[in-house]
This record gives C-alpha cells, sequence and structure tokens, in this order.
C-alpha cells in the first residue's frame, strides 16, 4: 500500500520539476537552441513520467472505490500534475515554432 503523503510529495515534486524544464526548454529554444530545447523537453517527461507512475499507482489502489480520502493537498498534487503535463504540451508546439 503507497503512503498517501509521500505519494503526493513525489507528485508534486516531479511534476514542478518537469514543468520547469519545459519552461527552460522554452527559454532554450527562444535564444536559438533548439537541440537543448528538445534535450531538456525529453528530460521532463522522465520527471513527468515518475509522477504519473504514482497516480495510476494511487488510482490503483482506490479501484474506484473512494478508499483514498480527498484531501487538499491530493487535489493540488492533481493541479500540479495537470499543470505541468498543459506545460509540456504547450513548449513543444512553441518550440516547433521557434524551430520554423
Amino acid at each position: 500500500m503507497v503512503d498517501l503523503e509521500e505519494a503526493v510529495m513525489e507528485i508534486i515534486v516531479n511534476s514542478g520539476q518537469s514543468r520547469s524544464l519545459c519552461f527552460e526548454a522554452l527559454q532554450a529554444a527562444r535564444q536559438g537552441s533548439i537541440d537543448e530545447a528538445h534535450k531538456l523537453l525529453k528530460e521532463s517527461d522522465t520527471f513527468a513520467r515518475q509522477a504519473h507512475k504514482m497516480q495510476t499507482k494511487l488510482i490503483e489502489q482506490d479501484a474506484g472505490e473512494a478508499k483514498q480520502p480527498m484531501t487538499l493537498i491530493m487535489v493540488h498534487a492533481q493541479d500540479h500534475l495537470m499543470t505541468s503535463m498543459l506545460a509540456r504540451e504547450l513548449s513543444a508546439e512553441i518550440i516547433h515554432l521557434y524551430q520554423r
């Protein structure tokens, strides 16, 4: 059984790192370093996968039966994950535009 507090922190930390790397990638692209931008996006994917993996463990543990308590910190963690996922998608599109 996954400890809820540990899981939440893992989601927040990994999502935050993923999002930060996306913005670093945007900065690199703005400066004309497209290869570096792609490298940073790839690195951000590693952290996003870790966050998503933990989210999946929590979902599996819950099994749709409301076994996991829905706390404010859990909602916060989910917000971090969704924001980082959106940052990743938008960053890829913007980098593509810089590349053109």
